[in-house]
């Protein structure tokens, strides 16, 4: 072992952390928005929208990410990246009568917003609870 990796330790035998993947829908058309109020009413539809250039949004994505315990049949999980799809995130907002926010995530049941937040309000959310 060379004095270097002595002082500063070896990358040998370190895991590599391995990254959550959650089964993200992307929502990338003004289209799904009927589908999804038409699926919440079997099953819970969640919105997590999010901007890509914002380190507050950044923080609240990992936050979600890390404490996501829910799987596929759980509820439906969607991605939108709002910068690329403003007018998607735009019509949210109209369809489902919340205010625009950004990061934001609504939980979506029998055709309506039962819960949402935004900002670090976000990790508050229960998801577990609208199954």
């Amino acid at each position: 072992m060379s004095l270097l990796n002595k002082l500063f330790g070896s990358s040998e035998g370190k895991e590599k952390k391995e990254e959550k993947v959650l089964p993200w829908i992307p929502l990338v058309n003004v289209s799904q928005l009927d589908e999804i109020e038409e699926k919440s009413k079997t099953k819970t539809q969640v919105i997590f929208k999010h901007s890509t250039t914002c380190g507050i949004s950044r923080m609240s994505m990992k936050q979600f990410v890390s404490a996501y315990g829910l799987t596929e049949d759980d509820l439906d999980l969607y991605y939108l990246d709002l910068l690329n799809y403003r007018e998607v995130s735009n019509e949210t907002g109209y369809k489902f009568q919340v205010r625009h926010e950004s990061p934001q995530l609504l939980v979506i049941k029998n055709g309506e917003v039962v819960a949402h937040e935004s900002h670090g309000a976000i990790s508050s959310v229960d998801l577990g609870a609208f199954v």
